[in-house]
């Protein structure tokens, strides 16, 4: 538990109802009696944790009305003591009551201070934090329910499932090398075989999520590509309900990508509407015309736009190839103009006029991104936990090859602790100094 009270405001900054001033450490309600004084008979000594209480708080040159709380350690959110201040959500009246509480001995808190305090005092794993910083950037409904299950410790509760049963690998190993006149070493390198396979199992089905919990944290990205007027900009805006793209019927209007970022099923979608693909003389549309092959690419997903036949051809082969093996979407635009004709092989047919079959794409979208909808699982979104996991892995899988070899149980042992370590890196066991602040320094003040 830290000595030193800090404090900070933890309400976002600008004019609200209620700007909450939070006080952790030794003895926070020491600083309370000094700066609250209770409606009512009762002293702040005497508050019962957990209960709010209305009052006058200082806030050194004025005074404001309003709410006194009590957080008793180890059962607060830092495991410390805490205490909370309600106020009228003005900036200067905010900011008053936190100089106060510096005057009055606390120390400014820093950047995720809070949460490392949690940490640090075992309210929580270094992952759990990590979900809390999720949840507090997430940008769509998926980033903030997957920070939430990182929070609510399901990803650090499978890896210390697995680092339980190393522990048991370990002190079995260890009994075998202590005890080498037992003459079990070969008995059980025949055992610890088929558990650490179990456990490379396990270890690669949550790296394999990681292709997931990737696109949930960062996006998928999608290109909307295709020859000039074939309507790619009037799609965008369609899909995104408003006007992004400029839309003109001249041929090459789109000089460069323009991006919007469209939710579908509580999952984010960063789409680019890419220069129309075709020979030019024209200078700047050709560089335009580079940076779209460049997004079709690397992107996860390519809708290919057209209003007439697909591969009718150069330019649509070009495309064709660029797209590659990724998932496609074929899009028989302006179907409002004329009917598609019955040969033309599309997986959509659309209008940006009337709105047909834009729900459709969108389905198509999420399908072609994530396949089957209703996956509740504890993604794995964090590129730190994906990199212990590998390494962890690789231990695992150097362990399971060492036993095939008939090698020593001493020198198997260390790959099995360096599995635990790497697996230790997630929850925080075995993390570095560095890392701890590295993950703490994305945090906001007050959280």
């Amino acid at each position: 538990m830290m000595e030193e009270n800090v404090s900070a405001i933890a309400t976002p900054s600008g004019k609200g109802g209620v700007a909450i001033i939070r006080i952790s450490g030794k003895n926070p309600l020491e600083i309370a009696e000094k700066m609250f004084a209770p409606a009512g008979k009762i002293k702040v000594k005497d508050f019962e944790p957990y209960r709010m209480y209305p009052g006058q708080i200082d806030g050194g040159t004025f005074f404001d009305y309003g709410l006194c709380v009590y957080f008793k350690g180890p059962a607060s959110y830092t495991g410390e003591d805490i205490v909370e201040f309600q106020c009228h959500g003005g900036e200067n009246v905010a900011r008053g009551i936190l100089r106060q509480t510096f005057r009055l001995g606390a120390k400014p808190a820093g950047r995720g201070e809070f949460t490392k305090r949690a940490f640090l005092n075992g309210k929580l794993s270094l992952a759990s934090a990590e979900g809390v910083a999720d949840m507090i950037n997430g940008e769509s409904d998926a980033e903030v329910k997957a920070g939430f299950l990182l929070y609510s410790e399901k990803l650090t509760g499978r890896v210390r499932e697995m680092q339980s049963e190393l522990t048991n690998i370990l002190a079995g190993i260890d009994v075998s090398v202590d005890y080498p006149e037992e003459d079990i070493e070969e008995e059980h390198l025949q055992e610890i075989a088929p558990r650490l396979a179990a456990l490379s199992e396990k270890t690669s089905a949550m790296i394999a999520s990681y292709a997931v919990g990737k696109k949930i944290k960062s996006g998928v990205t999608v290109a909307i590509c295709g020859k000039p007027n074939t309507g790619k900009s009037s799609l965008l805006n369609k899909l995104l309900g408003y006007d992004k793209a400029i839309v003109s019927s001249v041929a090459g209007t789109t000089r460069d990508a323009v991006e919007g970022v469209l939710e579908i099923e509580g999952r984010k979608f960063n789409l680019y509407d890419t220069a129309g693909v075709r020979e030019s003389a024209d200078t700047i549309e050709n560089i335009g015309i580079a940076r779209a092959e460049a997004i079709v690419q690397s992107a996860d997903v390519a809708v290919f736009v057209e209003d007439y036949p697909f591969g009718a051809d150069e330019e649509d082969a070009r495309l064709l190839e660029m797209v590659g093996d990724k998932p496609l979407i074929k899009v028989f635009n302006k179907v409002d103009l004329s009917a598609p004709q019955t040969d033309v092989e599309a997986d959509v047919y659309t209008s940006a006029v009337t709105g047909e079959g834009i729900e459709r794409l969108k389905t198509l979208l999420y399908e072609k991104s994530y396949g089957a909808r209703g996956e509740d699982a504890a993604f794995l979104i964090e590129e730190r936990h994906h990199g212990a996991l590998v390494r962890a892995n690789e231990r695992l899988q150097s362990a399971i090859r060492a036993c095939e070899m008939g090698q020593p149980l001493d020198l198997i042992g260390i790959d099995v602790k360096e599995a635990w370590d790497a697996l230790g890196e997630i929850t925080g066991e075995t993390a570095t100094e560095t890392i701890i602040e590295e993950i703490f320094s994305k945090f906001c003040v007050g959280k």
